[in-house]
């Protein structure tokens, strides 16, 4: 398996932030999405080919469960609506000035640990 790349995510919160292993790589392929909870917060783990990104897990639109969508061309897909944000910037694709936060990821030894509030 090649190295993933840990990119810097935009977020909502400007503290330092604890980082909580929240998954490990052999849950999360690459193309796909998974939903994690911490302290009872959903969050959506993305995987792309090469990198994992962490965003909100709640749809603005509707409220739908991002953890439980589709990615597809490195957007998320929304599972209620169909509405796609970028993996990396939270960008919804119809209008980039809406968008879901974004969290820091860091993979380490195959685990993977999210920031969080």
């Amino acid at each position: 398996m090649g190295r993933l790349r840990v990119l810097p995510a935009l977020t909502r919160y400007t503290r330092e932030m604890p980082l909580r292993q929240v998954a490990t790589l052999d849950q999360l392929p690459p193309g796909s999405v998974v939903e994690v909870m911490v302290d009872s917060q959903p969050f959506a783990l993305c995987r792309t080919h090469d990198a994992v990104y962490a965003l909100d897990g709640v749809c603005p639109h509707r409220g739908g469960p991002l953890g439980h969508g589709q990615i597809h061309a490195g957007h998320l897909v929304c599972p209620f609506h169909l509405w796609e944000f970028d993996c990396h910037t939270g960008e919804y694709g119809a209008d980039p000035t809406c968008r879901v936060p974004t969290y820091e990821v860091n993979v380490q030894d195959g685990n993977i640990f999210l920031e969080v509030p």
